[in-house]
């Protein structure tokens, strides 16, 4: 179906594209060359030649809808053509606000096919149908969800799909074996530009380019209080339309301690303590005389500040020895070092996602990933005193919030993942923010995510592990330049 101003490209809502079959030649050897491009200057050549990277998305709450409505705009050289969601009337919600006019409801991935190379978007209740349809280049996962996600991602892998990951919950737990899986398929697999993660890296990154060394990376937050709960939280997730159990992990610490495990994982950056320092400070510059220097130049360091300006997005510290350098950063107005302080002023995961999405697309680049094995862990800490034969109800409930800690300190515990805790049976009274270990809980059989997690651990035992200590990424290593690609 045509929109008005695209012309033949039926670019807009309404378009989802030409199976890549009828491509001619020409263009064929004209997105060969993608690889030598720019992602913005590849993407308006996509959609110029009206071959743009199709998005299948699985998940329809606050977050899903927002991304539906940036890519509804249409991003250049993108386009959503396909919407999984449990509830269906939720995903006709975000077709809808959009501003898509048309859309077909789907039960096989022959009939989504169909519907996507005739101009037609999808929406079905069965996240499969985007995993298996021929017609879909890269696959969103914005559940939120662990068990479900976990094999929607593996199915999406086996059918030599890219996943974006809008879900720190599944990636802070097992992103390392999903990374490694991905790598085994021939598939990308990415944390998401605009979350904190995917906005801390692109920045270090950016610096590393430079010739500086990142030493520090984390969140702006707000506030943290472990101790919020669905109840004291509702009115705010009212307010917003959001879902109260997400709001009360952005509250309880236990999304800060998952995004920034995420970022640990990424960089080989440790934390300074169980739960990170989080300093309160007016200004995000000023982190670099509140962070332990000693801790930063040995491990590098995920952390967060609280109350800092600009109040949202993230930062990157880096050290430089040299006094001529700091000399001329000291002029350029950023301090006095040698440590100095670089952020970006928002995140808005839905506005910059098309970046991840094009970058994995175009280059096999993920924003962010595992360099190898897990660093930090994101523990189970009670939110309260909590009984024997309590079931916990897990991220952004009652019983339990999360905290970062380093991988060694985690497993010395036997700490329980945050990312497993749903539903397992206390064997033993739990006081108020006590780790809660495997050994204090009766676990559900046969989790997926759980097999996924030993299987994580199996690959990068802890004792091999920590024995050859991950070097940070940019740490002063005669090799540091070699550590990644990324």
């Amino acid at each position: 179906m045509a929109v008005a101003g695209f012309g033949d490209l039926r670019a807009g809502p309404q378009l989802a594209l030409d199976a890549g079959s009828g491509l001619s030649a020409v263009t064929e050897h004209l997105y060969e060359r993608e690889i030598t491009m720019n992602v913005d200057t590849a993407l308006l050549q996509r959609e110029s030649g009206g071959n743009p990277i199709r998005v299948g998305m699985v998940g329809a709450g606050a977050t899903g809808r927002a991304i539906a409505l940036q890519l509804g705009t249409p991003v250049p050289g993108i386009r959503l053509v396909a919407i999984a969601n449990r509830t269906p009337e939720h995903g006709e919600r975000a077709f809808r606000e959009a501003g898509f006019q048309e859309w077909r409801r789907v039960t096989s991935a022959r009939a989504a096919e169909t519907a996507i190379n005739h101009g037609i978007p999808v929406l079905t209740d069965d996240p499969s149908v985007l995993t298996t349809c021929p017609a879909i280049d890269i696959l969103l996962e914005v559940t939120g969800t662990i068990e479900a996600a976990a094999g929607v991602v593996l199915q999406a892998f086996d059918h030599g799909k890219h996943v974006v990951l809008v879900n720190a919950e599944l990636d802070s737990l097992v992103g390392p074996i999903l990374k490694a899986r991905a790598d085994r398929a021939g598939v990308v697999v990415t944390h998401t530009d605009g979350d904190e993660p995917g906005v801390a890296m692109t920045l270090l990154r950016y610096l590393r380019l430079l010739g500086l060394r990142p030493v520090a990376a984390g969140n702006i937050k707000g506030m943290v209080d472990h101790y919020r709960t669905p109840e004291t939280q509702r009115g705010f997730a009212e307010k917003y339309d959001q879902d109260v159990r997400k709001v009360t992990s952005f509250a309880d610490s236990t999304k800060l301690s998952m995004e920034t495990t995420v970022l640990a994982n990424a960089t080989g950056f440790h934390v300074g303590r169980r739960g990170m320092h989080g300093p309160s400070c007016s200004y995000v510059r000023e982190l670099a005389k509140l962070l332990p220097a000693e801790q930063m130049l040995e491990t590098g360091l995920v952390d967060y500040s609280v109350g800092a300006m600009p109040m949202t997005g993230a930062w990157v510290i880096v050290h430089e020895e040299s006094p001529l350098k700091r000399a001329q950063l000291t002029y350029y107005k950023l301090g006095d070092g040698p440590f100095f302080v670089f952020y970006t002023p928002f995140h808005l995961p839905h506005v910059q996602i098309p970046s991840t999405i094009g970058r994995a697309v175009i280059h096999q680049d993920p924003t962010v990933a595992p360099l190898a094995g897990p660093v930090c862990e994101v523990l189970t800490i009670a939110k309260r005193d909590l009984k024997a034969g309590e079931r916990l109800d897990g991220v952004g409930g009652f019983c339990a919030y999360g905290l970062i800690d380093n991988r060694a300190a985690a497993r010395a515990v036997g700490a329980l993942p945050i990312g497993l805790s749903e539903d397992c049976v206390l064997r033993r009274d739990v006081a108020k923010d006590e780790v809660i270990s495997f050994d204090d809980v009766e676990s559900p059989r046969g989790r997926l995510a759980e097999k996924l997690w030993r299987e994580q651990n199996e690959r990068w035992p802890f004792e091999t592990a920590f024995a050859r200590r991950q070097a940070p990424f940019g740490s002063e290593r005669k090799d540091w330049t070699q550590l990644s690609p990324i």
